[in-house]
């Protein structure tokens, strides 16, 4: 079997666990991606480790020709090591030299090669740092409630950085299995129409709406019959940063044992005597069943 077809990954989507199976694994045609999505502790370490092992390659090429490399301090290979590391750095202290052809070559191939990898792994690093974040906060769970006589899903979002979002929009979809009139199963995806997916300023909270009428996809359901069809909602959200002009997005999914009917979000919002409106995000994650 050839060596594509065994690699295996283990995918988190909500609550469920995929695991794929047979795509090739191509790494050094997505190494970008992979370097984007590792973590920054293993960044580090790679990046440490490819310092290393260049740096160790090279002064096993300097040592063919030892007299090549003039002052080498400490003797042998580890003087050679050093050299190595400094001529990677362009630090050039000035004592160990290349006094030979062989040596002037050398140093100057990895003069070049250090030059692209010190450049490499400082667009890597500054393209991590410099990619746009969104810090919006996701209520926990959902909640199903009657709302101007109507049951409607409710979802809760904020933005925990506290600036100013512009034109932020929100998607809600609902996926869930499916048999067609064949008896094929299959995985549908519906749009779920929110009261208002636009918010102009979206500053603190929002709380997005969607009516469960006849024309709802979610119309005649239970928690029950959601969990048998390995229901979920999904939730995107995306806006303007006012402070960097970049796109942010972020998403949030809901299993069906996420959503709880016939409760209600706790309020976050008071009013204080002095006139001085407080939002309390301690909060934020917290729902009570309505009363009976």
């Amino acid at each position: 079997m050839p060596k594509h077809l065994k690699y295996e990954r283990l995918l988190t989507l909500g609550e469920r666990q995929i695991l794929t199976h047979g795509l090739p694994r191509r790494l050094w045609q997505d190494l970008y991606h992979l370097l984007m999505t590792v973590t920054w502790p293993r960044l580090f370490v790679g990046f440490a480790g490819y310092f290393l092992l260049f740096n160790l390659l090279f002064a096993a090429l300097y040592r063919v020709h030892p007299a090549g490399i003039t002052h080498v301090d400490p003797p042998g290979y580890w003087g050679l090591f050093f050299f190595s590391v400094e001529t990677f750095a362009t630090v050039g202290y000035g004592d160990m030299h290349p006094q030979a052809l062989y040596a002037h070559v050398a140093v100057t191939t990895e003069i070049f090669l250090s030059i692209l990898s010190i450049a490499l792994m400082t667009g890597m690093i500054f393209a991590r740092f410099s990619r746009p974040t969104a810090r919006f906060m996701f209520a926990r769970h959902g909640v199903i409630m009657p709302l101007d006589g109507k049951p409607t899903l409710m979802l809760r979002a904020a933005n925990a950085r506290q600036n100013i979002i512009m034109e932020a929009q929100a998607h809600l979809r609902l996926l869930r299995d499916e048999l067609t009139v064949e008896g094929f199963r299959i995985r549908r995806i519906y749009d779920l129409t929110l009261r208002r997916y636009q918010h102009p300023v979206f500053l603190f909270g929002w709380n997005l709406l969607h009516v469960i009428d006849e024309s709802s996809p979610l119309y005649g359901q239970t928690s029950q019959s959601m969990a048998a069809t390995r229901s979920t909602v999904l939730l995107t959200v995306s806006g303007t940063d006012e402070t960097t002009g970049q796109t942010l997005m972020a998403r949030q999914q809901y299993s069906a044992s996420a959503l709880h009917w016939n409760h209600r979000f706790i309020d976050i919002l008071t009013s204080g005597p002095d006139g001085v409106d407080r939002l309390d995000y301690t909060k934020f994650h917290d729902i009570e069943p309505l009363n009976p």
